[in-house]
């Protein structure tokens, strides 16, 4: 880190070269997320067994509907988070609060996995439910923007889609691992089995992962960037109100590019699966296979389009995608209804659209903040476009499905999203290759309130 004859540290982060030190930030950043999808892909699922041991009702229906409102209640929560971990972290710094989420995340899924169900305890056990799925909520609100703040701040600058691409890879794992869990249960047990015992054992098995996790993210160094704030005594005091106050326009963009990948990633990767059994007819394993084949090819293309971001720029493989969503949505659902055949095209087609967007939005959000606002600026778009559009993707799918008796629903609810990150997309200027430490973050020491909007 340069410093000026006055001792004032300039405009400029110090970027790690160490390739060990690259490979620690970028398992620290991913295996939170990991973690955190590999228990909501779980508990999507395992829908219908929850619903049967937490929710015993007159018909499958009701039950379902109770188990995908407890999903979309834990979404409502995480804007809570958001704003509680967001401003934290550009407070403190990435890394503690990147060991704060996890700890929570991993103590509330363990209790999950050990809860009595209904038949043993009564009503505390669906309000216990709710109570652990809250908890993970709101930790879950802080994952993104810390994950993704850090991920962005410790990449080179030549080569940061691609490394911010590992944070959806992490998600892709997640959900990866969750279906081929459900796979294997599915397939090894019989219902009894499943409803006694062996839906437990996702949740069990994560909470290791989580001590895995925290100790990792525990011994890690903070940003460059978030470093040289510190250095340079420009580390904000009030981050939220310089966000609202300075960037709105900024969270505006973030949460347009973040809705159109919300909708999308719990569209394909989450309730597809209820979507092939309930109104297709197909087999539970053969839906979890296709929702396993989907993250797979994820797995391969998310970091391939996040490194072609940084070729091309943010711009071109975001609009691709989006306008390809636009176009194709409907048609991919009416090809599902030709048989097992034209749902796996038509789902396949769909994961390549969903891994240029997961490859390129989260960098592109991150460029556009400055590094005072950065993690702030993140959280709160995430969780609030997370509360309002992710999680109650399968809970309305199956109200509009059962309203309208038509299952090409899906379809034109993904287009309005598709064409929303388009608007987003276009107002948006080119990032690939911008400095992360904006001309406003190393201000020297003014208040916060005084300060002039950061330079984009």
């Amino acid at each position: 880190m340069r410093t000026r004859n006055s001792g004032t540290v300039e405009n400029e982060a110090v970027v790690p070269t160490d390739v060990a030190d690259l490979r620690r930030s970028v398992a620290a950043g991913a295996i939170g997320v990991f973690v955190h999808w590999f228990d909501w892909a779980a508990y999507a699922y395992l829908a219908g067994t929850v619903a049967t041991v937490f929710f015993p009702a007159e018909d499958s229906t009701t039950g379902l509907l109770a188990v995908f409102g407890v999903f979309a209640v834990s979404f409502g929560i995480r804007p809570v988070g958001a704003l509680v971990f967001g401003p934290l972290g550009d407070r403190i710094g990435r890394k503690r609060t990147l060991s704060l989420v996890i700890f929570l995340m991993s103590g509330a899924t363990l209790c999950i996995g050990l809860l009595p169900g209904y038949a043993s305890i009564g009503i505390a056990a669906p309000l216990l439910l709710v109570g652990l799925r809250l908890i993970q909520g709101f930790a879950a609100g802080g994952e993104f923007g810390s994950a993704a703040s850090f991920l962005a701040e410790s990449a080179p600058g030549k080569r940061r889609g691609f490394g911010v691409s590992w944070l959806e890879v992490g998600s892709l794992l997640g959900f990866l691992a969750g279906s081929f869990v459900f796979l294997l249960l599915s397939t090894g047990l019989d219902a009894g089995q499943l409803t006694s015992w062996g839906w437990r054992i996702p949740f069990l098995v994560s909470a290791p992962l989580g001590v895995i996790g925290y100790v990792i993210r525990n011994k890690i160094e903070d940003t460059p960037e978030y470093r040289t704030l510190e250095a340079n005594g420009s580390v904000p005091r009030s981050p939220a109100r310089e966000l609202l106050r300075h960037h709105k326009r900024e969270l505006l963009q973030a949460a347009g590019l973040m809705a159109a990948m919300h909708v999308p990633f719990y569209a394909v990767l989450t309730y597809l699966v209820t979507y092939e059994t309930d109104h297709l007819g197909h087999p539970a394993d053969s839906a979890a296979l296709l929702a396993t084949a989907i993250s797979l090819l994820g797995l391969v293309l998310v970091p391939l389009f996040g490194l072609l971001s940084d070729r091309v720029g943010r711009k071109p493989v975001f609009v691709g995608a989006t306008a390809a969503l636009l176009v194709l949505a409907t048609p991919a659902f009416s090809l599902m209804r030709t048989g097992l055949a034209g749902t796996w095209i038509a789902g396949l087609a769909l994961g390549v659209i969903l891994a240029a967007i997961l490859g390129t939005y989260a960098v592109w959000s991150a460029e556009i903040f400055p590094t005072r606002t950065r993690q702030s600026g993140l959280s709160v778009a995430y969780n609030i476009t997370a509360a309002l559009f992710a999680g109650t993707v399968p809970y309305l799918m199956t109200v509009l499905i059962s309203a309208t008796g038509s299952t090409l629903v899906p379809g034109p609810y993904l287009m309005v999203f598709a064409a929303g990150g388009l608007v987003a997309a276009m107002s948006l200027r080119e990032t690939a290759g911008s400095a992360l430490l904006h001309p406003g973050d190393v201000a020297e020491a003014a208040p916060v309130e005084s300060r002039e909007p950061a330079a984009q």
